[in-house]
């Protein structure tokens, strides 16, 4: 079975917006949805259109048991689909390193405040020999 970026690159794809057609590499650039009041296309807008001409497309046999669709739209709901699905898991990804790193500063301040209350707790002596030995 074919890749289907390759199947894409090869027919080549063109995805309608509202702005105009953009090529499979342009998707990657689109928000993931549209901010209120803006007439930016988004991934998700892209995704709805695809996944309604797939329905109206079906053709259904009451004879055979199968069920037929366009194959280049379900290529395009196909990609953007999986374009949705990286870009959700990237976005989940960094939000987990943001907040292991939030917890590790919070952790290295505490951490520091340790250490200061140790130095703070040390009798004199203790605190010259550590001057001494630096």
């Amino acid at each position: 079975m074919t890749n289907i970026f390759e199947q894409a690159s090869r027919t080549p794809l063109r995805f309608g917006t509202g702005q105009g057609l953009v090529s499979t590499e342009d998707l990657w650039n689109l928000p993931l949805q549209s901010k209120p009041g803006s007439t930016r296309t988004s991934l998700d807008d892209i995704a709805k259109i695809l996944h309604k001409q797939l329905k109206e497309s079906e053709e259904t046999s009451f004879v055979t048991p199968t069920k037929t669709t366009d194959p280049v739209t379900q290529l395009c709901f196909d990609i953007v689909k999986h374009i949705i699905d990286v870009r959700i898991a990237e976005s989940a990804a960094a939000a987990e390193r943001r907040a292991n790193t939030e917890k590790k500063q919070k952790l290295l301040e505490i951490l520091a405040r340790k250490q200061d209350a140790s130095l703070e707790s040390a009798s004199e002596e203790e605190i010259r020999a550590m001057i001494n030995a630096l």
